[in-house]
């Protein structure tokens, strides 16, 4: 991150969905809070493809765990953007420390060994994710809801890091399987949703483009804001 750029800079430049996803929040401190999650998200994603071992991402995501556990013990936030953004927002840093924890799985080698160990990895990285964003944007938001729809968008992000060379799918899993379980899950949202607060549906929106990612398919971003615009309008995916 550049002395110069902003959180909101930031998550533009390197989870564009999310970030095209968050315009649609009206709310700017909800808003604020949200791009601020994204942000320590990414942080926490890159770990893993940016050390020589295994000890060395342990480290850093020990620090970021450690740096929520310390605001949810009402010590000052460390002297990082990030990190003092979360601690001014609305989450509970326990739930932060958590993501952090559901990140040491990145570091283990070799792919998820089946579709319980993938759905749960989702579960604990997407899934969270997405429900700390829903009940940001409306307390009321039921974990349920966003279910189906973070699985879809977290089993095509899977496949897309799989394209890009960081491969964790069980080794017997095809681009058909992932698919077909894009669309299981596809499914399950169109119901789940239902119940979800207008307001919280920006959090489940980018998986209006898990098909098409999980097709191998790139998008631009004039079609990915119509995409985007239909799912908020209509509270479909």
């Amino acid at each position: 991150m550049a002395d110069t750029e902003t959180l909101d800079d930031l998550v533009r430049r390197v989870d564009p969905d999310r970030w095209l996803a968050s315009r649609f929040i009206g709310d700017a401190a909800a808003r604020a809070d949200v791009i601020a999650l994204y942000a320590m998200n990414y942080e926490l994603a890159r770990v893993a493809g940016g050390v020589s071992n295994a000890l060395m991402g342990e480290i850093r995501l020990t620090w970021w765990r450690e740096a929520m556990e310390e605001i949810a013990a009402g010590k000052p936030p460390r002297k990082h953007p990030n990190v003092e953004a979360l601690a001014a927002s609305k989450f509970d840093p326990n739930a932060l420390a958590a993501l952090s924890e559901a990140r040491f799985t990145d570091l283990d080698e070799g792919p998820l060994k089946d579709e319980a160990a993938v759905l749960a990895y989702v579960d604990g990285t997407a899934g969270a994710l997405a429900v700390l964003a829903a009940r940001r944007l409306d307390p009321s938001a039921d974990p349920h809801a966003v279910k189906g729809a973070a699985r879809a968008w977290g089993l095509s992000g899977l496949w897309r890091l799989k394209q890009s060379g960081r491969d964790r799918l069980p080794a017997d899993w095809t681009q058909a399987d992932v698919k077909q379980r894009v669309e299981v899950q596809l499914k399950a949202a169109r119901g789940e949703v239902r119940g979800l607060p207008v307001a919280a549906f920006p959090a489940v929106a980018p998986a209006a483009l898990a098909r098409s990612y999980a097709a191998g398919r790139e998008m631009g971003e004039l079609e990915k804001k119509a995409r985007l615009t239909f799912a908020v309008a209509t509270g479909r995916l």
